[in-house]
């Protein structure tokens, strides 16, 4: 269970990112003068970092613990990959300058429209600033951000949200060796000029990962791998079985709750996008912290319909500080919280060297071959 976003204190290469000083969770409750997430404080997460609001339980409920990136960068891919046992050595591109002229005519040529923008620029200000002339031009809105990301923005009356898709999958199929970004994202938007608004039929077409993730694994031997959220889209596919797309937290808190209804065997890896998006990339540290209050709510429903041989991970791909000058992601530790009736209560899992650790303890949970990074701590939460 991914909560997209909801870092836990700088991680200490934090300046190389520009990050310094930057801590999600506790600016979030600061600012809403102390969060009320009790699900989570009983399992530990008071005692994992000093919170307003989150008490340090005495006799915590679950195992905790925080994660270390120890991949170079602060996206979503790069986290999310990490978990399933790849470390990038190498960041993915990025383009603070804007893209190379010569890659985007190529691109244009292909997807028959101009394109506008071409900056690092907030998903929210560049359409405000630029969403009228793309209507009155039917060019594409072109940008990035501190993250490797090739974005296009379109109106959804002026373009068809298959051709806006189509677009990003020409320049996903372009956008290869040294110009490899982690992400071609399809941004949608609707309204008027003063008034548009991003939608929730955003894409996300990542990279396809470079050697066999636990996912993979999994469903080499046969499991099944549920993806929930943009988990799909992360791993363009790859090792997933069952991909359900959702458009908030809201509903995929509901999904998450129908599944664990349901009898069935393998592996639900979900994420939770709104703290990121809706969130922290737009600076709201108090809706930020209405939404981790609510998935507290609904976490509590959760937790008891876990069967005896099922257990939950709850962790975050990087941090999105809302309360810092950047809107873009930040480099973060990232808390670690499992709950389950077989694990063991009160444990202290220590600070991880990386996210991989996750996806070592899933292996070892189904007894498949060990991703090449990541060591297990399956037997020192095992009750």
């Amino acid at each position: 269970m991914v909560l997209d976003g909801v870092g836990m204190g700088e991680m200490p290469d934090a300046s190389q990112y520009g990050d310094q000083g930057s801590h999600t969770l506790r600016h979030v409750a600061e600012f809403a003068g102390g969060l009320k997430v009790p699900t989570m404080e009983s399992l530990g997460l008071g005692t994992l970092v000093a919170l307003p609001g989150v008490r340090p339980v005495m006799s915590p409920l679950g195992a905790r613990g925080r994660l270390t990136e120890r991949s170079a960068g602060k996206d979503s891919t790069t986290g999310h990959w990490e978990m399933m046992g790849i470390v990038l050595d190498q960041a993915f591109p990025t383009y603070p300058n804007g893209f190379p002229l010569p890659l985007l005519e190529s691109w244009c040529e292909r997807v028959g429209r101009g394109w506008l923008g071409n900056c690092t620029a907030s998903g929210t200000e560049i359409i405000n600033r630029l969403g009228q002339q793309h209507q009155e031009s039917g060019r594409y809105i072109v940008y990035t951000s501190a993250d490797s990301v090739f974005q296009v923005a379109a109106h959804e009356s002026s373009v068809p949200l298959e051709e806006l898709y189509a677009a990003c999958r020409t320049a996903r199929e372009m956008l290869v060796r040294e110009h490899a970004v982690g992400r071609v994202i399809a941004r949608p938007f609707v309204g008027a000029p003063g008034d548009y608004k991003r939608t929730s039929n955003r894409r996300d077409f990542s990279l396809v990962p470079f050697e066999p993730t636990v996912l993979d694994r999994l469903k080499t031997a046969g499991h099944r791998t549920i993806t929930v959220g943009k988990i799909d889209d992360l791993f363009a596919g790859s090792g997933v079985t069952d991909a359900i797309h959702t458009k908030s937290n809201d509903e995929g808190a509901q999904v998450l709750l129908d599944l664990a209804s349901k009898p069935g065997e393998g592996l639900v890896f979900a994420n939770l996008v709104d703290f990121d998006t809706m969130y922290g990339h737009r600076n709201d540290p108090g809706g930020f912290a209405k939404a981790l209050e609510a998935w507290d709510e609904q976490f509590a429903r959760l937790l008891p319909m876990l069967r005896d041989d099922e257990m939950i991970l709850v962790t975050a791909d990087h941090g999105n500080d809302p309360t810092t000058p950047s809107t873009d992601h930040s480099r973060e530790y990232t808390p670690l919280l499992v709950a389950g009736p077989r694990v063991r209560a009160g444990h202290d899992l220590g600070t991880r060297e990386t996210f991989a650790d996750l996806g070592a303890t899933i292996a070892d949970v189904f007894s498949i071959p060990a991703p090449r990074h990541g060591r297990s701590f399956l037997g020192e939460v095992k009750a």
